[in-house]
């Protein structure tokens, strides 16, 4: 075979795989054959689903950031989502938990009781968002001044926070869901509800916003109403595939009776796992206080513009880093203990890969990036210095969330957890606080501990996965 004949081979297999990945491949095994495209059929729609995940909050971002008032808006929208960390962390804990257990039994070619512990999930998420949301309904604007706002900017938002709040479990299950399609294999779906939910809120957003023909304007609480009903849409989508029995995982309504065994077995994985982003996000929620404390009204609007912009480059490396944990939770199922550790490593190649082409582009294009979701100069002049600041650990947040994934796919997620409660609280949060306050540098203090404490981690993370508790947990 000519050289290019080999190359049109290459091109053509590389085409038919992306292709399956985006069609879907429910049937493929990922417990044998290339790892190579295991990686790549699971990490493709996963990446594109969580840059739509990130695309919900720069969207909002976008249109009130050219609203009046647009500090106050941006910041409302900032620290509410520093708040919704929290719910992000249950449903990315409970999402975890499902995409652990339904990967191993799917591995052990049980999709019977994968389909059980996933339906198990979901009532757990139901019965603890619940209270959340009523919390948030009733605290909405003490909620915004115990962030660092002030009292004018916290009454400004306090609609957005309500609905916000009131409606977050449509993220906890458009998560949590997502996490039980990708722990059977079927990321497709994942990716696509994503996509459907997006196109609904970009649709709303400026219409519910700046109002048109016969509907209102409704402004900062127009943006709340479109992202909330978008992944309201997307839910729906969910669980039309989760009941139309075409899949590998086939759902009974018996499913839905609390198994108390099944329920006991998924809050142990669960509960460490909703503990270790609960850890980060508090760190997450202490920084943005912290600099709307020393930098006020523009230095957090700079930060939190900063911030959603690094979490539209971060969320699809945390996107592909997913497909680590349903390899490893698959194939620790079918004992392919030195398939799952390649499939790691696989994974954080293409991660560093990645990372390292974003870090480039955020370096050299920042000050245009900022300036297209803010016109505000003082704003874009901190959110321009952030963003350089925070994305030279890009590649260290790339493998360490790979590592973090891995551990969490095979069911082990104490060890990220203790990872994050000494990495976070005992390092990033004394280090934010000694360099914005003792050292009197201000916003940039917290800006720098951001990197440090994340190369800390993705350190720490690799010495513990070359040891290999990892290997032996049982879910």
């Amino acid at each position: 075979m000519t050289q290019t004949e080999q190359k049109q081979s290459f091109l053509s297999r590389l085409f038919t795989t992306i292709k399956q990945s985006l069609k879907g491949e429910a049937d493929f095994d990922y417990t044998s054959g290339s790892i190579r495209k295991a990686v790549i059929l699971l990490a493709i729609p996963m990446v594109l689903e969580m840059m739509m995940e990130s695309v919900f909050a720069l969207v909002d971002l976008y249109f009130v950031g050219h609203l009046e008032n647009s500090s106050f808006a941006i910041q409302t929208v900032g620290l509410t989502e520093s708040v919704l960390t929290i719910i992000y962390s249950l449903a990315i804990g409970l999402s975890m938990a499902a995409t652990a257990v339904v990967a191993r039994r799917i591995g052990e070619k049980d999709p019977v009781a994968a389909s059980k512990a996933g339906m198990q999930a979901v009532i757990i998420a139901v019965a603890v968002n619940t209270v959340i949301s009523i919390l948030g309904l009733l605290f909405a604007t003490e909620i915004l001044m115990l962030m660092g706002a002030s009292p004018e900017a916290a009454l400004h938002g306090t609609n957005f926070m309500r609905i916000m709040m009131g409606g977050s479990i449509s993220i906890v299950l458009l998560f949590l869901i997502n996490g039980i399609f990708r722990g059977a294999g079927n990321a497709a779906i994942a990716m696509k509800s994503l996509w459907i939910a997006n196109i609904c809120n970009i649709i709303l957003c400026p219409i519910l916003i700046k109002g048109v023909g016969p509907i209102p304007a409704f402004g900062l609480t127009g943006a709340a109403i479109a992202t909330t009903a978008g992944r309201t849409i997307g839910v729906l989508y969910q669980l039309y595939h989760l009941f139309n029995g075409k899949g590998i995982l086939k759902i009974a309504a018996s499913y839905f009776l609390p198994d108390w065994k099944l329920i006991q077995n998924t809050i142990k994985v669960a509960a460490p796992g909703v503990l270790q982003f609960v850890i980060a996000s508090c760190s997450w929620i202490f920084l943005a206080n912290l600099v709307a404390v020393t930098g006020g009204d523009h230095g957090s609007a700079g930060y939190q513009t900063a911030l959603r912009i690094m979490m539209f480059f971060i969320l699809p490396a945390w996107g592909l880093s997913n497909a680590a944990a349903t390899l490893v939770g698959q194939n620790l199922g079918a004992k392919q203990i030195e398939r799952a550790e390649k499939s790691v490593m696989q994974t954080a190649k293409y991660n560093v890969i990645f990372m390292a082409t974003i870090m480039a582009l955020t370096l050299l294009g920042a000050e245009y990036i900022a300036g297209f979701f803010t016109n505000d100069l003082v704003v874009k002049e901190i959110a321009v210095e952030a963003i350089r600041i925070m994305s030279l650990g890009y590649i260290f947040y790339g493998i360490g969330m790979v590592l973090i994934n891995a551990f969490n796919g095979a069911g082990d997620t104490w060890t990220p957890t203790w990872i994050n409660f000494f990495g976070f609280w005992l390092f990033q949060i004394p280090l934010a606080y000694v360099l914005a306050k003792k050292l009197g540098m201000g916003p940039t203090g917290v800006f720098m501990a951001i990197p440090i404490a994340e190369t800390a981690i993705t350190i720490a993370g690799y010495i513990l996965f070359k040891r290999g508790k990892w290997k032996r947990i049982e879910v």
